[in-house]
């Protein structure tokens, strides 16, 4: 599918301590040509802050409400299982659809995270061009594909 240059451009939020994994994830959505903005939170606690409008992203004109999040499970303070958790149990911030991006993969994490709700589990690629793969295949899909919740400003 096209898509057109004046599109307006889909907020994904990415949860992730990795600052490779943030660079990797920065690089292949910026080489799918897909109308994404990207924005970064290191953990859960900072995922939280943002999607409830607390600390530093009290300013919803400069942190508007993501389309899409991007979780890694294996963060410090709070790791992503438990933000997860907090986000399906809040009545506003449960309809975000949220994508797993991880290195786990094991069958019992698999089933874990779809019982809290999320909406796809993914496996982290290893190499740049596998990761700008994913990218385009998850952007194609939940950009061009899938019908996103329009959120309003808390």
């Amino acid at each position: 599918m096209d898509t057109s240059q004046n599109q307006k451009k889909v907020l994904i939020l990415v949860a992730d301590d990795d600052e490779d994994d943030q660079l990797f994830t920065r690089e292949a959505f910026e080489d799918s040509n897909l109308p994404i903005e990207l924005r970064f939170v290191n953990d859960g606690v900072e995922l939280l802050d943002y999607l409830r409008r607390q600390n530093n992203y009290e300013n919803t004109a400069e942190n508007p409400m993501p389309a899409l999040i991007l979780l890694d499970l294996n963060m410090p303070r709070m790791d992503g299982r438990e933000a997860l958790k907090e986000i399906k149990s809040d009545t506003v911030l449960k309809s975000i659809p949220i994508i797993a991006l991880t290195t786990s993969k094991t069958e019992q994490e698999i089933l874990k995270s779809y019982e809290l709700g999320i909406n796809s589990f993914v496996t982290k690629p290893v190499t740049l061009a596998a990761f700008v793969e994913m990218a385009k295949l998850l952007g194609h899909y939940w950009i061009d594909l899938v019908k996103l919740p329009s959120h309003t400003q808390r």
